[in-house]
């Protein structure tokens, strides 16, 4: 539901118990950096609140009289009806009455996205497919060079991900693209989802969510893609990251080293500083860590604390339990961090299965990039916790960013204050 909330302008309509919207919102928006629920988030959004009363005798009359009363009160660019398992093992025709609306021509779409048919990173992929299939529609126009849709972070599940957005839009226009990043403050609502055909390649930034809904587009409108597992975070992986989509989208290589050198020449200013401390502070700073997070947060702050910061990896665990079909592709870049460095990607959703392997790790991390959960097993181990990941209940989060240039700036800045403070 909080997928169709990060996009502007778009109101989600719940075809659910009413346990299942308030979880959403207590979870996501509450207690991932408290973020907050925007306009059509927390306690706005419709809701069938299905009962007994929908599961013996179905709940789709419900439904339409829900969707008919939600287009005349709130004032959305779109309307995108999302299923919880009761509408989808009772069997109510979703389709059938959305369609119905479709038919008068108004704007509602809706997705099966019942809890037991995956987590999360699943449901995000059938929300975006079927506002491109019943929504953004058939295409036959031209393509705009230099024209991208971005599929990368998840929003609300990904604490950071409204600043991730931001600064991913920032340095992809420095190099000179027209970006549709699609969800977030930095995007620009519906208008841009009806652009996606127009866009000359879809670009997704993740070690394999979004993947589907790249090559949907591809068998769709012949759109080609460009997948990089890793979300960049440094000086060094975002050059790479900018130099790869800049050859893909056969952009002037010499703007993009122009934008490339600025970036650095300002990034290297404040780690020439930075050094004074890195190198001098006699009291202990953290080598070994831990990463407990998203496999495709997981390997972007891998390789930043390896190749940028020189820090040493005891562990690393993905948790959003990825499809089988894509596991050999994640663990084979935590094979390749570094010359010297090739990790045996865990993965693991469990937090009980997850703290056993923290505490009998051969090498006890001094700091986990992890979770709330995470802080129980860190005072055992007498560790530091940075909350990177969902449920992060001990973050405020606004613009904040860990990707790029800047991000990894403060992402730095959290790493050390964090640790020097923790034996305050």
């Amino acid at each position: 539901m909080y997928s169709v909330v990060a996009i502007p302008g778009v109101v989600p309509i719940a075809d659910s118990g009413p346990g299942c919207a308030d979880k959403q919102y207590t979870s996501l928006a509450h207690m991932s950096g408290y973020q907050g629920s925007g306009r059509f988030g927390g306690a706005i959004p419709p809701s069938v609140n299905a009962t007994q009363e929908e599961v013996v005798f179905g709940g789709a009359e419900k439904l339409r009289q829900l969707i008919q009363a939600s287009v005349k009160v709130l004032d959305g660019d779109l309307y995108v009806v999302t299923t919880g398992c009761i509408a989808d093992i009772v069997g109510d025709d979703v389709g059938a009455v959305v369609e119905k609306f479709q038919k008068k021509g108004v704007p509602v779409v809706y997705a099966a996205t019942g809890g037991f048919k995956g987590n999360n990173f699943i449901g995000h992929e059938s929300i975006a497919k079927a506002i491109i299939d019943q929504y953004v529609g058939d295409y036959s126009g031209e393509r705009e060079q230099g024209l991208v849709n971005v599929w990368a972070v998840l929003p609300y599940q990904d604490v950071h991900w409204r600043g991730d957005l931001a600064e991913i839009k920032r340095i992809l226009e420095g190099i000179g693209l027209k970006v549709n990043i699609l969800f977030g403050n930095s995007c620009n609502g519906v208008s841009e989802w009806r652009s996606i055909p127009r866009a000359q390649f879809n670009l997704v930034i993740s070690s394999w969510y979004g993947l589907s809904v790249a090559e949907h587009l591809n068998e769709k409108y012949g759109q080609p893609y460009l997948h990089i597992p890793s979300i960049p975070i440094g000086s060094l992986e975002s050059r790479k990251f900018l130099e790869t989509v800049s050859e893909f989208a056969g952009l002037d290589p010499k703007r993009t080293e122009e934008f490339v050198t600025s970036e650095e020449t300002e990034f290297y200013k404040y780690l020439e500083q930075f050094s004074d401390f890195y190198s001098e502070y006699w009291w202990g700073i953290p080598s070994r860590f831990a990463v407990v997070t998203d496999s495709s947060y997981g390997l972007a702050i891998t390789r930043f604390a390896v190749n940028q910061l020189g820090l040493i990896p005891s562990l690393v665990i993905a948790t959003e339990n990825p499809p089988e079909e894509y596991r050999e592709m994640i663990s084979n870049e935590f094979r390749h961090i570094s010359d010297d460095i090739s990790l045996d990607l865990k993965f693991i959703e469990d937090g009980y299965h997850i703290s056993s392997e923290l505490k009998n790790s051969a090498e006890k991390p001094a700091m986990i990039f992890g979770t709330t959960w995470d802080r129980y097993v860190a005072k055992e181990l007498k560790a530091t916790v940075v909350e990177v990941s969902f449920p992060a209940s001990y973050e405020v989060v606004l613009s904040g960013s860990y990707v790029g240039y800047r991000g990894a700036l403060l992402f730095m800045e959290k790493i050390f204050t964090t640790a020097i403070s923790g034996s305050a």
